[in-house]
């Protein structure tokens, strides 16, 4: 049995905060009514709701009314793409997105181009960002959305969204962020950034699985994903997850923006001891970068090993995007920055939390350099 469980993968998913359980738990056997039935459990449930949708909101300068609960990130996704694409084929049938956005975006894309669709998937720079020169260049009359990852899953890269949204707006184009990674980490205002449509998830932010919500600006031309009753302004049907809905904004009560200093903080100490290792790289930037996110290759050995014996030293840490893991190619996010298949290959992804100590990051950067000594001698690739 292990001594320590270190966990280094918040990228991934997050442990669910007290608290959270706690709001959530009323909702399974005291006020357990369906929100759509007219008894006072029912309309408890509605109001539970009701009030949810406003925190979501608030924290992005929205209104209620344009916040649609989902079942997470990859429901959210699709429901922006695919039914702000459909709706409107008729008159523009262009999708641009880039080449680091999440599989729930570049599969939902790629599903899309099989019926005829077209999409241009974007370059970005070595530290993953994008040029809004060529943005704005991809910008044809046939484009209806730009969908682009705010905060990247493995590079922790944060986009420019002011910038990025002002080419949207003054080109009458749809424009969607992926949000899950950088919700509650990094400023989100809808209107600031001229955000038509934002994806964000309960489960990365400290709140349960299954639940996560879709922001969708008043008067934009979106059709429902599956049809049914009339929840969520008859867009996103089925009896709605209502402990999931209150433990979600919860954890958005909960995300106190000085959070953000701590996380920075614990990152940049990580960062700053993984490169005294040798022959050791920084994926991504060093400023503009997810709180909370660090990616680093490692020359000569496999990510995968360093991963394995970091697990038995007790910290859990990952290779790269949790819906990515089982993957034996190379992390396309990574060769898309300009790294080689060798290098993508080598690296691994540490990601914190809130709930992250000082002295657990003492830990890693005290076993991670003998662990990637130890592998690099017995290494096939000559490290």
């Amino acid at each position: 049995m292990k001594s320590k469980e270190i966990y280094l993968d918040n990228g991934a998913t997050t442990k669910v905060d007290p608290e959270v359980i706690k709001a959530m738990l009323p909702y399974f056997d005291k006020e357990y009514g369906n929100a759509s039935s007219a008894h006072t459990l029912g309309v408890n449930a509605k109001n539970a709701i009701d009030k949810a949708r406003g925190t979501i909101a608030e924290s992005i300068n929205a209104k209620p009314e344009e916040i649609v609960f989902t079942s997470g990130g990859t429901e959210s996704d699709n429901l922006a793409i695919q039914e702000i694409a459909y709706p409107n084929r008729d008159k523009r049938n262009h999708i641009i997105t880039t080449k680091v956005e999440h599989k729930a975006i570049i599969n939902t894309c790629k599903f899309l181009e099989k019926d005829g669709f077209k999409v241009t998937y974007l370059d970005v720079d070595k530290e993953g960002f994008v040029n809004p020169d060529a943005l704005e260049k991809a910008i044809t009359n046939k484009t209806i959305l730009v969908s682009i990852i705010h905060g990247n899953s493995e590079t922790g890269t944060i986009q420019n969204l002011e910038e990025l949204g002002k080419i949207c707006k003054k080109h009458d184009v749809y424009f969607h962020i992926d949000a899950c990674q950088s919700y509650t980490k990094t400023e989100i205002d809808v209107q600031k950034q001229n955000l038509d449509l934002v994806t964000m998830s309960g489960h990365k932010i400290h709140g349960p699985k299954g639940v996560g919500a879709l922001y969708v600006r008043k008067g934009t031309n979106i059709h429902p994903l599956v049809h049914g009753g009339d929840q969520e302004f008859k867009l996103r049907p089925g009896t709605e997850n209502v402990s999931g809905i209150a433990g979600f904004a919860e954890a958005v009560k909960l995300a106190d923006k000085k959070y953000i200093g701590y996380m920075t903080k614990l990152r940049d100490k990580l960062i700053e001891g993984v490169l005294k290792i040798p022959d050791v790289k920084l994926n991504g930037p060093k400023s503009a970068r997810l709180c909370n996110n660090t990616n680093f290759s490692f020359k000569g050995i496999e990510g995968e090993a360093v991963v394995g014996r970091l697990d038995v030293e007790g910290v859990c840490s990952s290779t790269g995007s949790a819906c990515s893991e089982k993957s034996l190619e190379p992390s396309y996010i990574l060769t898309a920055i300009g790294l080689s298949d060798e290098e993508a290959n080598g690296s691994i992804r540490l990601t914190l939390s809130r709930f992250t100590k000082e002295e657990e990051i003492d830990y890693v950067l005290k076993v991670l350099p003998e662990v990637v000594r130890t592998l690099r001698k017995i290494s096939p690739f000559g490290g």
